[in-house]
C-alpha cells in the first residue's frame, strides 16, 4: 500500500509522532493505521493518546431521568454559537425527554414532540436557525436509583458532556459526584471483568513488546508486565480509578462508593463529537480564494 502524506499527517496527528516515525511505522505495517499506532507506542514513540480523543463537532448532550431510568441523547450543530441559542437548547430539552421513552435513535427520530416527529422538529429548527443539525445518538442506562451530571452546561440539564450513574444506596450527592469523575476521567469500563476480553490482551501484548525492548530475562518480564497491566487496568477502569474527589488522591472510586453505602452498576458517558472528525478550514485560503472573486 502506498504510503501518502495525507496518511503520515493523520497518524502523525494521532500519535503525536514525528514525521519520519509515523512514516516508518506506516510502512512497517502496510498503510494499517490501528497497527501503526500500536508499532508506535511499543516503540516509545508516541506521546500518549495525543489529541485522539478530541471532540470535533458542536452540539450538546441532553440528559433526562424518570424513577429508576436515564437517558442521554448528543444533538450535533454546525457551530458553537447555535449550542449557545435558546430555541436550540429548548430542542435538546424536549428531545431528551421524549427519548425516556424509547430505546433507539431511529425510534426516537420517530417519536413525537407535540404531534410531530422529532425528525421533522429538527428539520424546522434547521431551516428557522439556519444551520445543519442532527440527532447523533442515544444511550440509556436502569438501576436500583439513577444520577445525572453534564459537565460544561449551557443550559439545565445539557452541556458538552453528560453522564448517567447507576447504583444501588442511599447518597444521590455521591452518585453525582461519581458522574463527575466520569465526565473528567472518561474510564473504559465499570470494572475488569467489563472490559472487553481482546482489548485486555491487545494491552499486555503491547506491554509486552514493550518490555522485551529491554532485553531483560523472560522471568524479569513476567513480572514487568504484572506490574504494568494492573496499573493499566487501574487508569480505565472506573472502580479501581483514584476518586477525584478522595482527600487522600489515593482512595478508589470502588473504595469511596463502599464507604458511602453505594454500588455503583453501570455508567454512560456521551461527549459531543466524539469519533467525529472536523475538517480544518484554511482560514487564510478562503480568503484568498475570496478576494479573487
Amino acid at each position: 500500500m502506498a504510503i501518502t502524506a495525507a496518511l503520515v499527517k493523520e497518524l502523525r496527528e494521532k500519535s503525536g509522532a514525528g514525521m519520519m516515525d509515523a512514516k516508518k511505522a506506516l510502512t512497517e505495517n502496510d498503510g494499517d493505521m490501528e497497527a501503526a499506532q500500536d508499532w508506535l507506542r511499543t516503540k516509545g514513540l508516541a506521546k500518549a493518546e495525543k489529541k485522539s480523543g478530541r471532540t470535533a463537532a458542536e452540539g450538546l448532550v441532553g440528559v433526562s431521568a424518570s424513577g429508576g431510568t436515564a437517558v442521554a441523547v448528543e444533538i450535533n450543530s454546525e457551530t458553537d454559537f447555535v449550542a449557545k441559542n435558546a430555541e436550540f437548547q429548548a430542542m435538546v430539552a424536549s428531545i431528551a425527554t421524549v427519548a425516556g421513552t424509547v430505546d433507539d435513535v431511529e425510534a426516537l427520530k420517530a417519536a413525537e414532540i407535540n404531534g410531530k416527529p422529532v425528525a421533522d422538529v429538527v428539520t424546522d429548527a434547521v431551516a428557522k436557525i439556519g444551520e445543519n443539525m442532527g440527532v447523533r445518538r442515544m444511550a440509556k442506562i436502569s438501576g436500583d436509583n439513577v444520577a445525572t451530571y453534564v459537565h460544561n452546561a449551557a443550559a439545565d440539564g445539557m452541556g458538552k458532556i453528560g453522564v448517567l450513574v447507576a447504583y444501588s444506596g442511599d447518597d444521590a450527592d455521591f452518585a453525582r459526584g461519581v458522574g463527575m469523575h466520569i465526565a473528567a476521567i472518561n474510564p473504559a469500563a465499570l470494572s475488569e471483568a467489563d472490559l472487553d476480553a481482546s482489548a485486555i490482551e491487545k494491552e499486555k501484548a503491547i506491554q509486552m513488546d514493550i518490555a522485551r525492548e529491554s532485553g531483560k530475562p523472560e522471568a524479569v518480564i513476567e513480572k514487568m508486565i504484572g506490574g504494568r497491566m494492573q496499573k493499566w487496568l487501574s487508569e480505565v477502569t472506573l472502580l479501581n480509578q483514584p476518586y477525584v474527589k478522595s482527600e487522600d488522591g489515593k482512595t478508589t472510586v470502588g473504595k469511596a462508593a463502599e464507604a458511602a453505602g453505594v454500588t455503583i452498576t453501570g455508567f454512560v458517558r456521551l461527549e459531543v463529537g466524539e469519533g467525529i472528525e472536523k475538517k480544518e478550514e484554511d482560514f487564510a485560503a478562503e480568503v484568498a480564494k475570496a478576494a479573487q472573486g
